[in-house]
């Protein structure tokens, strides 16, 4: 009979190849995996001039402003933010700032003063506003201005004061005004989807309170605008209106971060929460904040927050039906320049000046109305294709990484061109210009264009 080292050693080969096995079955792909997204790949764009895909998707162009004072903030700024052609733009701390609610012989009172005037600089700017619920008036919490409601239905009868007073139509007659039902509970009051503090209770008295109001113009409420995309407040939140049949046009969450595909993430998950719930067909998606870091940050101040805003914008396109970029101003820090949010300085150090995060929602700006198909984006260099009103091209194409390592040469082939004669034009992002005229009898011309870390470019084709 054979001993057990023997039968051991008997087994040494068959153990060696289960190890193998296991090896090349599971640690092998992960492996080259790992160094397949280390590496990354190299982009090939392509743009079809005849692949038009019809309007312009532009979720960028949303500014907010956050309560940086308790006062109206913008009027310093507005010719600057009116030259970005908004079309929203987002106020949080509205209750709490403005001081709107009192109580005066047991009964709630409305002063609309101070934030009427930071309605009429919104106007003023052209774009709409859309007002975050937030934060809880004294007159009504149980504590501070991020505690609960006494009383959930006094909650309601201000929102519904709030809905009547900007989109009635005998009131501020506005037209298609947003309305967001509070700003991070996650965050700000510690709520949850459950308890005490539950989220839930908030948002069911804001959206009866909406479904109360009578002879208003067009306007949206939804939420939650949590500090991220969280499976237990938005899937939840989803699950709970439909079975409660609460009005809820949006879906909202704040996104900072310095990956990208997060964003694309975000929104191939929302979109599967909802997809399979008949009532919630029209639901849209918003990100209410978005940067790169949620912390201040040297970022904002340089060239590194333009190149993400630009990135960012094209990795939403398509994806998200609005994103609301955080924040117009700075507060009134100690230096002019201090990682704050703001794509323009506060007036404290004089007259405000602009961001290079303010240049590229001016270089989105440059986009044609109508979107045109591209292919060949790269882990690193993605690009956005448009044609203008006397159908030239206008392209742009940015390289972002959040390392600031890489550079690219990017060929680029241009498909069912009009016209064998054209001009185009390479314009940096806050740099200069270089123009080409080309010659050929092709309806196809290719040419490779270098880019550094962290850069952009429009590209301008004219015939």
């Amino acid at each position: 009979m054979a001993t057990r080292k023997e039968l051991f050693r008997g087994l040494i080969p068959l153990i060696v190849g289960l190890l193998v096995v296991i090896l090349v079955v599971v640690a092998l792909p992960s492996a080259l995996q790992y160094v397949g997204k280390a590496s990354g790949v190299p982009a090939n764009l392509i743009f079809n001039y005849e692949g038009v895909l019809g309007k312009m998707p532009e979720p960028w162009r949303n500014l907010g402003q956050g309560g940086e004072e308790p006062k109206e903030m913008l009027a310093p700024v507005a010719a600057a933010i009116k030259a970005l052609q908004p079309e929203y733009i987002r106020l949080d701390h509205i209750y709490d700032a403005f001081k709107v609610v009192g109580r005066t012989d047991g009964k709630l009172t409305y002063d609309w003063t101070g934030l009427d005037k930071a309605v009429e600089v919104i106007l003023s700017t052209g774009a709409k506003p859309f007002l975050s619920l937030s934060y809880m008036p004294d007159a009504i919490s149980t504590g501070d201005m991020v505690s609960p409601a006494k009383d959930w239905g006094e909650w309601g009868q201000v929102v519904q004061e709030t809905i009547e007073h900007y989109s009635g139509r005998s009131q501020k007659n506005i037209n298609g005004v947003i309305y967001e039902v509070w700003n991070e509970p996650d965050l700000f009051g510690g709520y949850k989807t459950y308890g005490e503090k539950n989220y839930f209770d908030m948002y069911t008295a804001a959206a009866r309170a909406a479904g109360r109001v009578r002879g208003a113009n067009q306007f949206e409420i939804g939420g939650p605008a949590t500090t991220g995309l969280y499976q237990n407040w938005e899937e939840r939140l989803i699950k709970y209106v439909d079975e409660n049949n609460l009005r809820m046009d949006f879906l909202s969450w704040h996104r900072y971060s310095y990956d990208l595909e997060q964003y694309e993430r975000d929104a191939k998950q929302a979109r599967k929460w909802a997809e399979n719930i008949p009532t919630l067909v029209n639901l849209k998606f918003y990100v209410t904040e978005w940067g790169h870091n949620s912390e201040v940050d040297p970022g904002y101040d340089g060239r590194f927050g333009a190149i993400h805003t630009l990135a960012g914008a094209r990795a939403m396109m398509g994806a998200i039906d609005r994103a609301i970029l955080f924040e117009i101003k700075d507060g009134p820090g100690a230096e002019k320049y201090w990682g704050r949010w703001g794509i323009l300085t506060h007036e404290k150090f004089g007259t405000p000046e602009k961001k290079p995060r303010y240049y590229a929602m001016q270089f989105l700006n440059n986009l044609g109305p109508y979107r045109t198909s591209v292919s060949g984006e790269g882990s690193w260099v993605k690009s956005i294709a448009s044609t203008d009103d006397q159908g030239n091209l206008k392209i742009m194409v940015v390289n972002y990484d959040p390392k600031g390592a890489h550079s690219e040469s990017v060929p680029m082939t241009f498909e069912n061109l009009p016209k064998g004669n054209f001009k185009i034009t390479r314009t940096e992002f806050m740099g200069s210009s270089r123009t080409l005229n080309v010659a050929t009898t092709s309806a196809t011309w290719k040419t490779s264009e270098f880019f550094t870390p962290n850069s952009a470019a429009v590209f301008t084709v004219e015939f």
